[in-house]
Order: structure tokens, then sequence, then C-alpha cells
């Protein structure tokens, strides 16, 4: 049997505007949801990485959420063709599943503390609380400052650039990739982010969300219309009935960095740093958007400026990354003392009788 195919994106995200949360949009038609919910260290993402594994292995495509705050943690597993997911419920995540309500499990891995052991540790959890929620707090507003140093670094360029040529530009793409096709259907929106900024700085999930897929790797600089051009693309799909997976920025998330629509084959995105990518098959091609948008010379006559705005946003990003790695180090810390009063065998009764509820399905989908 052929194994699934795994699609890796973010459901989340630490952004300039604090935690993102773009969860409920991947739950959309699904006819079966648990609901995780527990404290560190039960389990959570053990849970959903091994359904995720087994959905795989039994020849199942599945989408992979994965968790901002922990590079090696997941937030959530999507088995499509079974109209089912299983997702971690706990804050900062807000999950508001639009599903009947005996559809819905929520599963409290809680239950599988030992409630003595767990008190004799409350004095340094309630600490470590404190002090991860400090880190985060500090590592956003990081983020909100670098985006006020970033909407002065965009100024620069919007002052010089050609808003009828972008337009223009955009118009023509919309043309070019959707021509008079409409599949005649209501089309679906899928709003995500390709990537995110972790304990370990930016990650994505570019090279896996693009592959076998007609790629445009639009260019520019900051203020040169990438993301207008993007949510006009995305807005024209949905209009014309397609299936558009909608992929926002990690850094601010009222931006946009890809849209796909994989019913006519391609995907289009913003391949500037963090996410920087260059041609690399036949079939790639660059959409410049300062060549076509910006006044010619204008890198050149303001570049002691724009040298200066990119120093100073670095520094804060590289700043608000290290806050998000401090938050880490202290939520390893607090895992630690909830996992040692685990009952590692409740825990795996629960992932076992889950999997097991979800394989039944199975029979039903082959």
């Amino acid at each position: 049997m052929t194994t699934g195919h795994v699609t890796h994106y973010y459901a989340g995200g630490n952004t300039a505007r604090g935690f993102a949360n773009q969860i409920d949009s991947s739950l959309q038609g699904l006819e079966r949801l648990y609901i995780l919910q527990g404290g560190p260290g039960t389990g959570k993402s053990t849970i959903i990485r091994e359904v995720g594994a087994r959905m795989t292995e039994s020849g199942f495509d599945i989408w992979l959420l994965h968790r901002p705050s922990d590079n090696d943690a997941l937030d959530g597993v999507i088995i499509p063709a079974l109209k089912t997911g299983v997702v971690n419920g706990m804050p900062p995540r807000v999950v508001h599943p639009r599903l009947p309500a005996d559809k819905v499990r929520y599963v409290n891995l809680d239950d599988a503390f030992d409630e003595g052991r767990l008190a004799s540790g409350k004095s340094a959890i309630d600490s470590l609380s404190e002090q991860i929620s400090f880190a985060h707090t500090r590592a956003y507003a990081g983020f909100a400052e670098a985006l006020r140093i970033h909407d002065d670094w965009e100024a620069v360029y919007i002052a010089n650039m050609d808003f009828e040529a972008a337009d223009q530009l955009t118009t023509r793409y919309i043309r070019q990739l959707f021509g008079d096709n409409r599949p005649g259907k209501s089309g679906r929106v899928d709003h995500r982010f390709l990537g995110a900024a972790t304990p370990r700085g930016a990650v994505d999930f570019v090279p896996n969300l693009t592959e076998g897929l007609k790629r445009y790797f639009i260019k520019g600089r900051p203020g040169s219309g990438k993301s207008t051009m993007l949510k006009k693309l995305a807005a024209a799909g949905a209009e014309r009935g397609f299936d558009v997976e909608v992929y926002h920025c990690g850094f601010d998330p009222n931006s946009l960095d890809m849209v796909i629509v994989r019913e006519l084959g391609f995907a289009i995105f913003d391949s500037t740093a963090p996410h920087e990518y260059f041609p690399e098959r036949d079939t790639d091609d660059i959409v410049d958007m300062y060549a076509h948008c910006i006044k010619p010379g204008t890198d050149e006559k303001y570049a002691a400026s724009i040298s200066g705005f990119k120093d100073r946003y670095s520094a804060k990003m590289k700043e608000s990354i290290g806050h998000l790695a401090q938050a880490k180090t202290l939520q390893d810390e607090q895992t630690a003392l909830y996992r040692s009063a685990v009952d590692l065998r409740l825990v795996e009764e629960i992932r076992d009788r889950i999997i097991g509820e979800i394989s039944l399905l199975t029979a039903d989908a082959t």
C-alpha cells in the first residue's frame, strides 16, 4: 500500500499582533473532531503525531499543523478523506468547531495526572507560567516594534511606486492564472501560515506546500505591492469558485505571503526573506515587483536610510526570537514537572482509543 502524502503548515503564529490563530479554517467540512485538553507534558503532540503516522501508513493524505512555540511539536492533524481531525485545544489556541456537538469529542488528558504529585510542584509550575507569559509578551512587543520599523522601510518604496503599473501587472496575472475558468461550484478558502517565528528562528514549509505545482516567485522590496497582488489573486480565485489556500504572513497576519490553487496547479508567493527561494525548476517563474512598479534608482537614492531600517529591523527580530527561545526553555522546565506526575499508561490508553475509533472510519473510506 502506498503511504499517504503529508502537507505541513502552521495554523497559528507568533506575530507583531500577538498570537494569531487560524485553526478554525482548517476544521471546515469536518464531521468528527477530537479536541485535546490538558497541561504541558500530557502527550497532546505525541497523540497527534501518532494518529498522523497511523493514517499515512494506511494510505491517507494528512495535514500536519505545526506548533510555532515548539519546533518539535504539533498542534493538529487533519485527515481530509475521513473528514476527521485531532487538534490541541489549549490556549493560546482558540477552537470554535462548527459542527454538531455529538461530532466533537473533548479529550481531557489531565485525567492522567497524579494530583498529589502535581500539587507538590504547583509553586514552581505557577512561577514558570508567569515567566513564560512575560517572555512571550516581550517577544510580541519586540515584533510590534519591528513592524513599526518595517512600515517606515515600506514608506520609502510606497512613495516611489507606480500603482497603475502594479494594478496592470496584477490584472495580467489574474487573466494568466484563471483565464475564463470557473469550476461551477462554491469555492473553499483555507487560511493558514506557510511559516512562523519560532524559538529556532524563522521556519517555513514552502518546498512541501509547492511540491508538484507551477511556481511564481514574487520578488520585490517592502511596500512594493506583493501582498496586495496576492490578496487580489485570492479574491479572484474565490469569486470564480476555486478552492483557494491563503497563507498569511507569519510576521504580520494582515498581509499575505502565498496563494495556492491546486485545481489549477499553481502557487504564487512572496519569495523574499525570511522565506527567500529561487527558481530551480524549468517551470518556475519570477514576478519582479521592483522592476515593474518601483521608480528606477530608488534603492541607490535611499541606500543609507534603507540600510538603517534593515539593520534596526533585523536587530529587533533577533531580540524577539531570543525571547521565544527563552520561553521555550521555561516551557521545557514546566513540561518536565508536569510529565513527572503523568500516568503514561492512561495517556497510551486514550491515544489507542482515538486511533481505534478513527481506524474504524477507514474501512468505509477504502
